[in-house]
């Protein structure tokens, strides 16, 4: 059945399927366990129930986001040792202790505070419950920091040596860990977890909102998240050029096939829009291209020479075509956050962000947009990295277990089984809950007629002014 396959393409399969899976929880938790540490504090400073019932909702997801993250990433890590082995033979000594350090550290201070968090606020007090969930949230912006480290190692090694087995060796763990691609991919992702977050919970504010159900609540939660689409938008879209720049530095292949430069350009180098990359003749066929804007973008001069993939051997060339669509699946995605972060403004200083129908039915759409971002992001980065696992250092193909190819398509397909049938469950009653807030979640705050639009009351009024009480 897999004759027609090799094994390095079906274990690549299954790992990006599996990493697919795994990335969009921990980009959610990630944000969604800082939103609930705002959330507390503001309960805690504000003496607003409003911000407690929000937290205590979200937190409920957060903890099947959690869980379903956890599973998701032992499974993934599995996988080094069954298709990767090679790899992990030679890159173990440098990857093995940072992922050892990720789940002493960050690991085990999440799972520490998370039951005082979930459970814990009537036993402990609400200042030490606060702690547990700004620990629970410090450990998550932690376990990126690891995560993080291992894989921007692996796109811009440094701070090592090869021994006689041909092994990475670690002789400079702060260059290790601080390698020149590490600030910047950091930046990117953990910004990239938040904006996830904010459309998600700006997505399930407008969803009600709409409803015209639990106004205040659905209010609350689309105005904070509308706050940071305008604000965190623009830094991450000026955050990824500096990463772009920094990937121009040390992984140019990956920079040419983003641009869908085939041939180099002594006298400037042309953004090109959209086109259909063609492999086979070396050009973007059906190109919309604006003359000279990418040498003015990456090398901030209209007239700079561009390098093309003329200039790197062929069989270095990354997949050009997956490249070059992710990257602007992901620009896109960006740019539209931007544009609905300053659509929010507008409506803010005119006073209709509760009552502008176009603004919620939109927001609502873009709620799983932050995924698709991240996903195609990472697949922009990961994919780009080809041929090499250690870029410029191993080679893919001399990173795989010696095992036929049979056996990967065969735990990839009970992956695709179990994946879809165990996480669909879960996202399936993510959405669940998501569609429950906040009156059938909390009947006795929703009692009587809702009479607003959606509009939110000023801190100083009563709670329940809207709600007939």
């Amino acid at each position: 059945m897999f004759e027609a396959f090799d094994a390095i393409l079906l274990a690549r399969i299954q790992f990006a399927f599996t990493v697919s899976f795994h990335i969009i929880f921990p980009a959610f938790s990630i944000g969604l366990a800082s939103y609930l540490a705002v959330l507390e504090a503001l309960w805690l400073w504000k003496k607003d129930v409003v911000y407690l019932e929000l937290f205590n909702f979200w937190k409920t997801i957060f903890a099947v986001a959690f869980g379903m993250g956890v599973v998701s990433g032992i499974v993934m890590s599995y996988q080094f040792g069954t298709n990767w082995s090679v790899f992990s033979d030679k890159a173990g000594p440098v990857i093995g202790p940072l992922m050892g350090y990720e789940v002493l550290t960050a690991f085990f201070l999440e799972a520490g505070f998370l039951g005082v968090m979930l459970f814990g606020l009537n036993r402990v007090g609400p200042k030490l419950h606060f702690l547990a969930t700004a620990m629970v949230a410090f450990g998550t912006l932690i376990s990126a920091t690891w995560i993080l480290a291992v894989n921007s190692w692996m796109q811009t090694p440094a701070g090592f040596s090869m021994n006689e087995a041909g092994q990475f060796v670690p002789d400079d763990w702060w260059a290790v860990i601080f390698n020149p691609s590490f600030p910047y991919r950091l930046v990117h992702m953990v910004l990239a977890a938040y904006l996830t977050t904010a459309f998600v919970v700006g997505g399930c504010g407008a969803f009600h909102l709409l409803r015209k159900t639990a106004p205040r609540r659905a209010y609350t939660m689309f105005s904070m998240a509308m706050w940071m689409a305008a604000i965190v938008a623009p830094i991450q879209i000026f955050a990824g050029d500096q990463h772009g720049l920094n990937t121009l530095e040390h992984q140019p292949a990956k920079v040419m096939a983003m641009e869908g430069h085939y041939e180099s350009h002594p006298d400037g180098a042309p953004l090109i829009l959209f086109g259909i990359p063609n492999a086979a003749e070396k050009r973007v066929d059906y190109a919309i291209e604006i003359p000279k804007l990418s040498s003015l973008i990456l090398k901030h001069d209209l007239n700079a020479p561009l390098a093309g993939l003329d200039t790197i051997p062929e069989e270095l060339h990354p997949p050009v075509g997956i490249v070059f669509w992710s990257f602007r699946v992901m620009l896109v995605i960006g740019f539209s956050m931007l544009g609905i972060g300053v659509w929010s403004l507008w409506c803010r200083y005119r006073g209709t962000l509760g009552t502008n129908a176009w603004l919620h039915r939109t927001v609502v759409l873009m709620g799983p947009a932050g995924f698709l971002a991240v996903l195609a992001g990472w697949v922009t980065t990961e994919v780009g990295r080809q041929p090499y696992t250690v870029y410029g250092h191993l080679l893919t193909a001399e990173s795989i277990s010696p095992i036929g190819a049979p056996a990967v398509g065969a735990s990839l397909i009970a992956f695709i089984i179990v994946y879809f049938f165990v996480f669909g469950a879960g996202t399936f009653y993510i959405l669940r809950l998501m569609a429950r807030l906040p009156r059938d979640a909390m009947p006795e705050l929703d009692e009587g007629p809702i009479r607003t639009a959606g509009v939110m009351p000023g801190p100083a009024q009563p709670h329940g002014a809207h709600h007939g009480h």
